[in-house]
């Protein structure tokens, strides 16, 4: 099983970027955890982060044929994107969406996202465990739904 790992923008900043709302791991850390997470789910990940929305839309849509689901913490584009969310839809795999903080409890505006709609589900403000989980859950969701 192949998983692709899309994070948004601002999060190559990570370990410097406002560490009391993110936390002090940076994005190799993250990514380095859930590589070896993968190893022990026994799938395959690779990852990409871009700050730009239509480098984040190529990936979403190259994904298809290739990967059979995604992680993503689509960071500001959460409450802004609907490229994204319609690109997610339009490959039509699993997705499972994170985020290191706890978005509900932060600005108004942070409490909206146009991925969740089109997400098997979100997990927020567990920081690195946000990555984590999202990640055994979306595994354990693409296993369930081929043995059907």
């Amino acid at each position: 099983m192949k998983i692709l790992v899309i994070h948004g923008p601002n999060l190559n900043l990570l370990g410097t970027r406002e560490p009391e709302i993110y936390g002090t791991l940076s994005l190799d850390q993250i990514n380095s955890s859930l590589k070896q997470l993968a190893v022990d789910l026994g799938c395959e990940i690779s990852s990409i982060q871009s700050n730009s929305e239509g480098a984040l839309v190529d990936a979403i849509q190259s994904a298809r044929g290739v990967y059979q689901g995604i992680l993503i913490n689509p960071a500001a584009y959460t409450h802004t994107s609907v490229a994204i969310r319609d690109a997610l839809a339009a490959v039509d795999l699993p997705t499972v969406e994170v985020h290191l903080s706890n978005i509900h409890k932060r600005e108004e505006f942070r409490h909206h996202s146009f991925v969740a709609p089109v997400a098997v589900g979100q997990i927020s403000g567990f920081g690195l465990n946000s990555y984590l989980l999202g990640l055994r859950a979306l595994v354990d969701f693409v296993s369930d739904m081929n043995k059907s």
